[in-house]
């Protein structure tokens, strides 16, 4: 048995794991940071998240540890299993500010929406793994739809509009890989936009509204419903080159900053780190793309492949928009930044997503 895991651990990637490990561990000082700050002295969400990150730590290991092939035979029941969990929280779930997406159990909370998204990256990498450049992309359109569609409807009627659209979007990329023109991607783009004007005025909360309505027009607004935004864009400029130090960032210490350890996060990483801080933190991302984008190129396995592919889509999409926000060139649409924020659905999701990665690299043909 030692053998077997030695062997196991001797081929695995040790700079994924080890970057993904860096972004946590930078996600922890700045939530302890914010919690010192807060006059928080039992330091609970930092706790929490450490917990969260030990739990999803060990659940990447043991995914690890499973052959990713059995997942394309269980893919089907997986599924049925993320659109139930969808189903049952609208019914079940705890609301918070007039939305229902988190199950609580004993003081944690868990949001199906962040485990459904692992659960579509497998869902398209199985479809797409068997399907043919041959085959009309009309085709792959609808037949991609019929797995997207549910989720993100479920998703809407929370309403979290923010999971939808990342989910949404990371369907258009894979689509637009897979070799759609850009009318047809245009097509379903205006589609979208219907689709979730719609969702805008039927599904949507007021606050929620207000968060888009303030990014078309922010400078009228930015002393009432652009506060937040304008908050952000302070708080990074204000650390400039080499920051004010953790604990001493007066818009996230002084709580001039609203959901510093959730959304704007990384407005707290250029308040107290400053630019270098802040480029550190790209830099491991960096470095995780690129050696997940070295394995797509080495992998001579398809569904493999489009794993690690939807994996790289879904968390470069999670990180531009969360990044975006905070620098007032997106709306504000409750994005976490992946392996930073504060949360724990969030957090155990994605480290769930590189234990799958990990078992692809050690599992698949290389060439």
């Amino acid at each position: 048995m030692f053998l077997r895991l030695f062997n196991h651990f001797k081929r695995f990637d040790w700079v994924v794991f080890g970057s993904v490990i860096l972004l946590v561990a930078f996600g922890l000082a700045v939530i302890y940071s914010v919690a010192l700050g807060s006059g928080e002295a039992s330091l609970l969400n930092f706790k929490k998240q450490l917990i969260f990150a030990a739990v999803g730590i060990i659940l990447l290991l043991l995914v690890s540890l499973v052959d990713f092939h059995s997942l394309y035979g269980l893919n089907a029941w997986i599924y049925a299993a993320g659109i139930l969990s969808l189903v049952l929280v609208l019914f079940l779930g705890e609301p918070v500010r007039g939305t229902r997406a988190w199950f609580e159990f004993f003081g944690f909370s868990l949001q199906p929406s962040e485990i459904v998204k692992v659960i579509i990256v497998l869902s398209l990498a199985k479809y797409f793994s068997a399907a043919s450049y041959k085959i009309n992309p009309l085709k792959h359109l609808i037949s991609t739809s019929l797995i997207v569609i549910a989720p993100v409807a479920l998703i809407l009627w929370q309403p979290d509009f923010g999971s939808a659209m990342i989910i949404f979007i990371f369907w258009l990329a894979i689509l637009a890989i897979f070799g759609l023109s850009r009318k047809q991607i245009a097509l379903i783009a205006l589609i979208t936009f219907l689709f979730f004007a719609l969702s805008f005025f039927f599904l949507l909360k007021d606050y929620q509204k207000e968060r888009i309505l303030t990014f078309l027009n922010f400078n009228i607004s930015s002393l009432d419903k652009g506060y937040n935004v304008a908050q952000a864009i302070i708080a990074v400029g204000a650390g400039q080159m080499f920051g004010r130090g953790l604990g001493f960032g007066s818009q996230s210490q002084l709580k001039f900053l609203p959901e510093s350890q959730t959304d704007f996060i990384f407005a707290v990483v250029g308040e107290e780190l400053g630019f270098l801080g802040s480029a550190l933190l790209l830099i491991f991302f960096a470095v995780l793309f690129f050696r997940l984008i070295h394995w797509v190129k080495r992998l001579n396995n398809n569904f493999g492949l489009y794993i690690i592919l939807g994996t790289i889509i879904l968390l470069f999409v999670e990180m531009f928009i969360n990044i975006g926000m905070n620098v007032g060139l997106l709306p504000i649409v409750g994005i976490p930044l992946p392996f930073v924020s504060y949360g724990g659905s969030s957090l155990i999701a994605s480290l769930i997503l590189i234990g799958i990665v990990e078992s692809v690299v050690i599992h698949a043909r290389h060439n």
